[in-house]
């Protein structure tokens, strides 16, 4: 009878709550493998494994459904979504958005808990402190690196010049901000009192037009630019070709899992977006061709 009660009981949960998981409805938190990608007004979320199409997309938010909790003028500032990282234990997105704007998002409630206006914003992470830095690009207000507390939405504390910014990654272990901008690798320290940054070192990067940076592990990134993707090694301060994708030209957005060797990105296609998701280890494209894909990103 037990049994029969237990099997009764696991029927029940995979009829009502499995759907309620895959459509879209809840999500409490991103698995780890499962893929994060952006363009236009929304943000996906894609379990790799289902499929190679929008079958694959388990979660999904398009900026109208949380209009009505920040200031009406919000509208005109998502319609572009450049950035989709997943933060706080894959329970929030950072989202970014070129068309002027950044925010954080809860995953269960879809509750934007932070926004600002970040003119031609194209990355964001967090720091300790509960501090966010975004790299804004090529826009009379931007060019800039903006530091703001979650606390406080609309209001920087801090602001440096960066032109064409398009890249920020905190690295927990060196307690250091690396910021990429048109033709430069920077690096940062948050201050003391956790109320401003201070620029370390600049180094040039192996070619012009920074896209995209990212985390291999604690002493290595990724670093895409308009011609080429290189390893910058943070200890020797050197930049070698990423043999995969040495001579790809515009790569928006590449995740490398140094471990499992397992390669997931995007590169302009049709134009600054793609219809298409890449990766090998094993080889796979996701097609998506209701969205101007721009980049997407791993959960580990």
């Amino acid at each position: 009878m037990k049994a029969v009660k237990t099997l009764y009981t696991f029927l029940l949960w995979a009829i009502i709550i499995l759907p309620r998981l895959t459509n879209g409805q809840q999500l409490p938190q991103i698995p780890k493998g499962y893929w994060i990608a952006c363009g236009d007004d929304k943000v996906l979320i894609i379990n790799p494994s289902i499929s190679s199409d929008s079958s694959a997309v388990i979660w999904k938010w398009q900026f109208k459904e949380s209009a009505d909790q920040i200031p009406e003028e919000y509208s005109n500032y998502f319609k572009s979504i450049d950035e989709c990282k997943p933060v706080f234990a894959n329970k929030k997105i950072l989202i970014t958005s070129s068309t002027g704007a950044t925010c954080l998002l809860n995953i269960a409630d879809k509750k934007i808990e932070f926004y600002a206006k970040t003119p031609m914003a194209h990355s964001a992470d967090l720091l300790p402190g509960h501090l966010v830095a975004v790299a804004n690009s090529t826009h009379p207000k931007g060019n800039s690196l903006e530091l703001y507390r979650l606390e406080q939405p609309e209001k920087p504390i801090y602001k440096d010049s960066l032109y064409s910014g398009h890249g920020v990654v905190w690295n927990n272990k060196l307690q250091q901000l690396f910021v990429l901008g048109y033709d430069d690798l920077r690096t940062y320290r948050l201050t003391e009192a956790k109320n401003s940054l201070t620029l370390v070192n600049t180094i040039k990067i192996p070619g012009l037009g920074g896209h995209d940076l990212s985390l291999i592990d604690d002493d290595r990134l990724l670093v895409s630019s308009t011609d080429a993707v290189a390893i910058f090694s943070i200890n020797e301060r050197k930049f070698d070709p990423f043999i995969p994708l040495a001579d790809t030209h515009h790569i928006k957005s590449v995740n490398w899992n140094a471990k499992t060797n397992r390669l997931v990105y995007t590169k302009a296609e049709e134009s600054w977006w793609t219809f298409n998701i890449y990766a090998t280890s094993p080889n796979q494209k996701v097609h998506i061709p209701t969205l101007k894909l721009y980049k997407v990103r791993v959960c580990y």
